[in-house]
């Protein structure tokens, strides 16, 4: 079976703090927020009245096809806005690859239009003299709304054909709904596609939108999310005593993944190499995470066992093997407290010398597009020695006590500067992933 090298040779973003990559990073390691109130729809009565929503955004600004894409919901026009910067920066164009060797995989969920045709269909199958929906009046209901919307998309799948369909991209298609790992799992199965051959390019990411009555309510109802209504940008606080939830954000992370061989036949640039991929179930339970991080444990462990490095043995210079680690760091006390407890179990006597940060404290929870926008964070990590903080960390935790970054961006040039990361992404449902990414080196 073949095993080739996997370099990244394009990245694009759409975040709530800007839409260019070393713009945005600029921000990150200010540590500015960008969290505010919603104002996508009244939500002066929700007890979460705040998100991190994307502003300032027009598909034009980047795609001068955008007028085809007319139909599409906003986590579709956040995909595509964000892959035609990644294609751009990779100079796939007029490369002259096969383009059905060129695939796409993409962690993509429900989006807006999805939840308004849902809200729809519900309200017209509601009985208010029996409380209930009647199945029968919901399902035509459902059908009308579908045929009146046939040329607006319909399915989370959707997302997948419009940017296959904006890149000329014919080599395999994948899309996946693992729930806030979704990008990391796209990202890493990408990466098997084009080590075993099936592909000399993918792209790469997730894109998602839940700023929505409907999308808000649900993670409320799970007592999920920040009631810090009178202090939005503060309210994301990971590994903080007095965190009480995450906050809701949106956008989209694509990369351009591409076999060594290829990147280096046309002359690309690569940003940083795929070195690792782990994936885990926690067989656990729906919404909770395995109480002793084994599942996170496992995914860390098989990603730094692809990449060929033993977690607890210092490098030559003395330091971790592994110089930072984008966590996913939701917010929540179940996960931050569990992550550390994974973190530990992995790295042991190393693991209080990783830096180890939450970017979700300045973005909010991107949820499926959140692991693809973070691992572009490592990839800045790498190009520039700086890692990000986790901001609002004033409080610090018991039971969290590793090495956070609070409050403040870190210099480690000076140290040797960053060479390998490790990007953590859970979801509900106990799916743990994990990548591992490093500066390429011939």
């Amino acid at each position: 079976m073949s095993s080739r090298r996997v370099v990244i040779t394009g990245m694009g973003w759409v975040t709530p703090l800007g839409h260019d990559v070393d713009a945005v990073w600029a921000r990150l390691m200010k540590g500015e927020s960008g969290i505010g109130r919603v104002t996508r729809f009244e939500a002066s009565t929700f007890s979460t009245n705040f998100a991190a929503e994307v502003r300032d955004f027009a598909l034009e600004q980047f795609l001068p096809t955008a007028a085809r894409h007319r139909h599409a919901g906003l986590n579709t026009r956040f995909a595509l806005a964000a892959a035609a910067r990644a294609w751009a920066q990779s100079g796939l164009a007029g490369a002259g690859l096969d383009p059905r060797r060129i695939g796409l995989y993409l962690g993509s969920g429900e989006g807006q239009l999805d939840f308004d045709n849902f809200v729809r269909a519900n309200l017209a199958g509601w009985r208010a003299e029996t409380r209930n929906i009647d199945g029968a009046a919901w399902a035509r209901a459902a059908y009308q709304v579908m045929n009146a919307n046939r040329e607006v998309e319909q399915e989370p799948n959707a997302c997948l054909g419009h940017v296959a369909a904006a890149l000329g991209c014919r080599g395999p298609a994948f899309n996946c709904m693992t729930a806030c790992a979704a990008s990391t799992q796209a990202i890493g199965e990408a990466f098997e596609i084009i080590r075993r051959g099936d592909a000399d390019a993918m792209f790469a990411g997730g894109a998602h939108s839940m700023i929505h009555p409907l999308g808000m309510t649900g993670f409320i109802r799970l007592t999920a999310m920040s009631g810090r209504r009178e202090s939005p940008q503060t309210a994301a606080r990971p590994f903080d005593r007095t965190r009480d939830g995450f906050v809701m954000g949106e956008g989209a992370g694509m990369l351009v993944l591409e076999a060594l061989d290829s990147a280096r036949k046309r002359g690309a640039t690569p940003l940083a190499e795929i070195g690792g991929y782990g994936s885990s179930a926690d067989a656990f339970r729906i919404t909770d995470i395995q109480p002793d991080g084994k599942g996170a444990q496992a995914a860390m462990a098989q990603a730094l066992r692809q990449a060929g490095i033993n977690p607890r043995e210092p490098g030559p210079d003395g330091r971790p093997p592994v110089h930072y680690i984008s966590a996913h760091g939701t917010g929540t006390q179940e996960n931050d407290r569990i992550e550390t407890i994974a973190v530990k179990g992995v790295f042991g006597s190393l693991a209080p010398k990783v830096p180890f940060s939450s970017v979700k404290s300045m973005l909010g929870h991107l949820i499926q597009a959140a692991g693809a926008v973070e691992l572009i964070t490592c990839v800045q990590a790498i190009r520039t020695g700086w890692v990000p903080p986790t901001i609002n960390l004033s409080n610090p935790d018991p039971e969290c006590d590793l090495d956070y970054v609070p409050n403040a961006a870190r210099d480690l040039r000076g140290q040797g500067g960053v060479e390998t990361c490790l990007s953590n992404s859970f979801g509900f449902g106990g799916q743990n992933d994990t990548l591992l990414v490093r500066r390429f080196r011939e």
